[in-house]
């Protein structure tokens, strides 16, 4: 039996997947979540055997969600639901600590393939993505070492997910639960990191990353 979480913050979408997975013998889903933060309560609550995770959520963004999971819970393998097809999502996804990344486009099989080809140790990405080569991705995850987000902090992670969806010093500070001070030392730390100088910098920087914002 393959216990199975379930991460995505639209009900719709979340009800069909339930129906999808139930339909499955072999699945055992044993938990549900719509958003981040309780995504990772979840995951911690049942050290599921796979976490089914939407790339956006609120309150903590998956790639973020992804990455303390491989933390707290180091045997659930990830698969990642997304809309984005383009390669720097996948590899963003991919270096976050996913087995496996299905488009949303994709058909029920996929996800189903994919669940079954991370329990069995292996990598899947479903069509097209595949196509562009899994080699390719290997080589440029290796080199994490020139990928400055990993200086980066989880609480500086969320601070510049949210900066670069656009959120203010004060939205940041109420979502999160800090002080507006706390914030900007925050902001000021993970530029200084990334070696960023303006809001600009760091905008083009998160687009050529695939680093998604929080909703």
């Amino acid at each position: 039996m393959i216990t199975i979480l379930l991460a995505e913050d639209h009900l719709i979408v979340r009800q069909g997947l339930r129906a999808l997975l139930g339909s499955v013998p072999e699945y055992c889903l044993v938990g549900e979540a719509g958003d981040g933060p309780e995504a990772l309560q979840k995951v911690e609550q049942h050290c599921p055997d796979v976490l089914v995770l939407d790339v956006m959520m609120p309150g903590l963004n998956g790639l973020e969600v992804a990455r303390q999971t491989r933390q707290r819970s180091p045997r659930t393998q990830i698969v990642f639901l997304s809309m984005h097809a383009n390669e720097a999502y996948v590899l963003e996804a991919l270096r976050a600590g996913a087995a496996a990344y299905v488009l949303k486009q994709s058909s029920s099989d996929d996800l189903m393939k994919a669940i079954n080809a991370v329990m069995n140790g292996e990598r899947y990405l479903s069509p097209p993505l595949d196509e562009q080569g899994l080699t390719r991705y290997a080589r440029l995850i290796e080199s994490d070492a020139d990928d400055l987000t990993v200086l980066l902090t989880p609480r500086e992670r969320e601070v510049f997910q949210m900066v670069a969806g656009g959120l203010t010093n004060a939205a940041i500070a109420g979502r999160l639960s800090l002080s507006r001070r706390t914030v900007e030392m925050h902001r000021s730390n993970l530029m200084r990191k990334l070696h960023l100088h303006s809001q600009t910098e760091l905008v083009r920087f998160a687009i050529q990353r695939g680093i998604a914002p929080i909703d």
